[in-house]
């Protein structure tokens, strides 16, 4: 496990993504239902996206964070047109495991609210136990890989 001196991230890191909701976006769309209205599995995405874009620039050479564990109300619908905006708030960081508090708002109602726990992976390890390749990895250093995989 990561030494705490050795940790890339504090809590309070945070980012905000906006979406004007389009018909692809739709519970209809995305098969998560039969209504016209923003679609709670692209809630999820964009609150990924948030929690993704708060650590993007701390992130070390090499690593990358993946999704955990998420806790998610869809509190109310959005319909096609509408902007919504998503928060997401680094609050816990215990050893490379990350805790976001997450919102999305619509004007000033809100829409979802939750928390999304990510950990902080080797990036090229992740993907070759995965099974894959990792054709679109970014050039390095040879130094820059951990192969703690930590």
């Amino acid at each position: 496990m990561q030494e705490q001196s050795e940790q890339p991230f504090a809590p309070g890191l945070a980012a905000r993504v906006e979406l004007t909701v389009t018909d692809a976006d739709t519970a209809q769309a995305v098969g998560s239902g039969d209504v016209p209205v923003l679609g709670t599995p692209r809630v999820l995405a964009l609150v990924e996206a948030a929690t993704v874009a708060a650590t993007a620039g701390d992130m070390p050479p090499g690593r990358t964070t993946v999704g955990l564990r998420v806790e998610l109300d869809h509190l109310a619908p959005t319909p096609v047109g509408r902007t919504v905006v998503a928060h997401a708030r680094l609050t816990d960081v215990d050893g490379r495991r990350l805790r976001f508090e997450v919102s999305v708002t619509d004007g000033g109602e809100a829409v979802a609210r939750g928390r999304v726990d990510r950990v902080l992976v080797d990036r090229q390890r992740f993907v070759e136990r995965a099974g894959g390749v990792l054709a679109d990895a970014p050039a390095g250093h040879p130094g820059d890989h951990d192969p703690a995989g930590s």
